[in-house]
């Protein structure tokens, strides 16, 4: 990667922290309750997952990850709980404070950058919030997405089908189609079922087969 694309990647992650503490700033006390398409997660503890994410570099993933047995599960609730305040509003206080955090595991950065656009609906779109992703943001993820099985299993879901973006240049595989926004191609290689009936074309029934 070079470091003109390593400072694009960190700059468009960085916008996506921000758009989502606005979102998140005007939240009622109810609305940080809510469910979210992350399972068994509310809002809040997305937030403090994310916080978590900003914070993590190789060192410290590596000895949280094997003190968790090398339980996923186990090692992101962990993180989460040292970031979770005592209120909401801690909470985004604490994530406000590492909006432009250039802090990773891995030199991945665009899975990082999945992980905030593909957290941050998992915060709005049961909440109604209509705020998307720039799509710039969205392409380099789902072109990371469709090339590698990372965090989640998008390449799997994606192999065999040619993904085609209704609203970028993101385009990728041969085989059936399936095509729509490329907010819907992300959530949906994310392993996301909330987007699928925004995507169309006959590859559309491989791809919910798969996340079924």
């Amino acid at each position: 990667m070079t470091g003109g694309t390593e400072a694009r990647l960190w700059g468009l992650t960085h916008a996506a922290r921000r758009s989502l503490a606005d979102d998140l700033s005007v939240l009622s006390q109810d609305q940080w309750r809510r469910p979210t398409l992350c399972g068994g997660w509310d809002v809040e503890h997305v937030v403090a997952h994310l916080t978590a994410a900003a914070t993590t570099g190789r060192w410290l993933w590596i000895r949280s990850i094997v003190s968790a047995g090398f339980r996923p599960a186990v090692h992101n609730e962990r993180r989460l709980r040292e970031h979770l305040g005592t209120t909401p509003a801690e909470t985004l206080n604490n994530f406000e404070a590492v909006i432009d955090a250039t802090t990773a595991p891995t030199g991945d950065i665009a899975a990082y950058l999945g992980e905030v656009l593909v957290h941050g609906q998992d915060i709005r779109y049961p909440l109604g919030i209509s705020t998307e992703p720039d799509v710039e943001a969205l392409t380099a993820v789902a072109e990371f997405y469709a090339r590698r099985n990372f965090t989640v299993a998008s390449k799997t879901l994606a192999s065999g089908l040619r993904m085609q973006a209704t609203d970028g240049p993101f385009t990728t595989g041969a085989g059936p189609e399936v095509a729509g926004p490329t907010l819907a191609l992300v959530m949906t290689m994310a392993g996301r079922r909330a987007y699928l009936d925004q995507l169309e074309g006959p590859g559309r029934d491989t791809i919910i087969d798969r996340i079924s």
